[in-house]
């Protein structure tokens, strides 16, 4: 999220660079294979957060919309294999760990031969997936939306053809505008190939049954932390393997992914890091993970388990969409170059989401198909990437938005840091749980808040605040003149401003 990784995203377009497409895409035959033909104002290529989004606000601003998806459900990856069936697997796991762990006996709640209904937990998971993606198809439908089935490819700079399986073009539509939204998928790991059974992706480990009894977790960025705690409360002996040197991935802060590592490790979590994986192989109905020394290759183990969930991240899904046909050419990982606009090359199709340059959070692409279809319409454009914040939704979550540590040292920003434990706050106390602390990191000379990074509880929730206050571009003071209601956790956020202003927190 840092500015200077949107160096891309900020250059101007260029018309000159559109390659000159001389025939048209389709044939004058192919063309006339079409099942139907649709004119429009603004076609959206895939429905996930950010595509569904860009759908609803062109609808709403007037624009005569369709959407085409793929799949047989609306929602993309978040909602059908993503963000909302692994919340769901998060919280409910959580619920029986509290149960089975005894730590509801020390609440003074007896609760007596606990047993995991795992069909259950899974069918609990697809209801609330099924609930939502039939509530964005209402949403369609109330906005006046025309949902297209298909593949959607790009066959002209004004037109977008809906291929149906078989590769035959099903639906034409003829459209002013062009927004690819069409995300990320998993990023395969070489040599090691997956079948969602015994080797699975993050789409595999959301309907393991029967629990493994062992899992290995190639990857401990966010998708691998989140997947190997829900089977670690749920009975599975969960090993991370993580080729870098800590925990949480690209962006979060060093204290952070300490203690972090720490209390996880204290709940059962296992971790390599510095860790390479080099292979695996299935022998009988276990599996065999080899592993190496990252930094010294001599030193090599083999590990045994049921499962093993490949999560080293996602890459754009930009395959097949006619880009390269029409003059628009991706960068060296596949994602398509835009400008502070959004638009590519051809200044009528834009682009938004995972397959651009940045961070793959969905509530990024959701502001970004907010702002380009308001550009569209001949609104102002504007997105400060170093307010969009991130959260890690173990137990106890993590949350972070703008600067670490680490930024801050490299570009020679003179510093101040306010901390505040969750020992310390009465709520986290109350509700015993008190592991983690608040972060704030603020400019020395003029107290802006540059960074917030919080490891404890309702963390998803409380950056929030930290994020509204950086968007008004607050100082440290600001928020820790700020009341906050007594008792919630909320206060040490307030606290930790409070440190950073002044030197010391009030309750610590």
């Amino acid at each position: 999220m840092q500015a200077s990784l949107w160096n891309l995203v900020n250059t101007s377009v260029r018309p000159a660079c559109v390659k000159r497409v001389v025939n048209p895409v389709l044939s004058v035959a192919q063309q006339r294979r079409y099942a139907s033909s649709i004119d429009a104002d603004v076609v959206v290529i895939g429905s996930g957060p950010g595509g569904y989004v860009a759908a609803i606000k062109a609808a709403q601003l007037g624009m005569k919309t369709v959407c085409v998806e793929k799949d047989p459900t609306l929602g993309g990856t978040c909602l059908n294999v993503g963000c909302i069936p692994s919340k769901s697997l998060l919280n409910n796991s959580h619920y029986y760990h509290m149960a089975h762990s005894g730590d509801l006996k020390d609440r003074g709640i007896v609760v007596e031969n606990v047993k995991l209904d795992l069909d259950q937990l899974l069918q609990q998971k697809t209801n609330v997936v099924k609930a939502l993606t039939s509530g964005i198809a209402g949403l369609f439908k109330k906005n006046k939306i025309e949902w297209v089935k298909g593949h959607g490819k790009i066959t002209g700079k004004n037109q977008v053809s809906a291929l149906t399986p078989d590769g035959s073009v099903g639906t034409t539509i003829n459209t002013k505008n062009i927004v690819i939204a069409t995300g990320s998928e998993v990023t395969p790991f070489p040599g090691i190939e997956v079948d969602e059974k015994q080797i699975v992706s993050s789409t595999g480990a959301l309907s393991l049954n029967p629990v493994p009894k062992r899992l290995i977790v190639i990857g401990a960025g966010v998708i691998g932390l989140e997947l190997g705690s829900v089977w670690q409360r749920l009975g599975s002996e969960v090993t991370a393997v993580e080729f870098m040197t800590s925990i949480g991935g690209a962006g979060i802060d060093g204290e952070v992914s300490k203690t972090l590592q720490k209390i996880l490790g204290k709940q059962g979590l296992k971790f390599k890091l510095g860790t390479k994986v080099t292979g695996a192989t299935k022998t009988g109905g276990e599996i065999k993970v080899s592993i190496e020394d990252a930094k010294d290759p001599s030193k090599k183990e083999e590990l045994g388990c049921d499962v093993l969930l490949v999560c080293v991240g996602r890459r754009p899904y930009t395959n097949n969409l006619g880009l390269e046909d029409i003059g628009i050419e991706r960068d060296e990982k596949g994602r398509i170059p835009v400008n502070n606009r959004f638009q590519t090359v051809i200044p009528n199709i834009y682009a938004i989401g995972d397959c651009i340059h940045g961070p793959m959070l969905a509530h990024k692409a959701e502001d970004e198909g907010i702002i380009t279809v308001e550009g569209i319409a001949g609104g102002a454009v504007h997105i400060d990437y170093n307010c969009v914040p991130s959260v890690v939704y173990t137990h106890p979550e993590v949350g972070w938005v703008g600067k670490t540590e680490e930024d801050l040292k490299k570009e020679g920003i003179d510093y101040k840091v306010g901390k505040f434990p969750y020992l310390a706050n009465s709520r986290a106390k109350t509700n015993m749980e008190t592991d983690g602390f608040a972060k704030v990191l603020a400019d020395s000379n003029t107290d802006k808040i540059l960074g917030v990074h919080l490891v404890g509880p309702s963390a998803g929730e409380l950056i929030n605040e930290a994020v509204l206050a950086m968007e008004y571009g607050a100082s440290a003071e600001d928020v820790a003149r700020v009341c906050h209601a007594h008792p919630t956790c909320s206060e040490a956020l307030r606290e930790a401003h409070l440190a950073a202003y002044f030197g010391k927190p009030i309750n610590f």
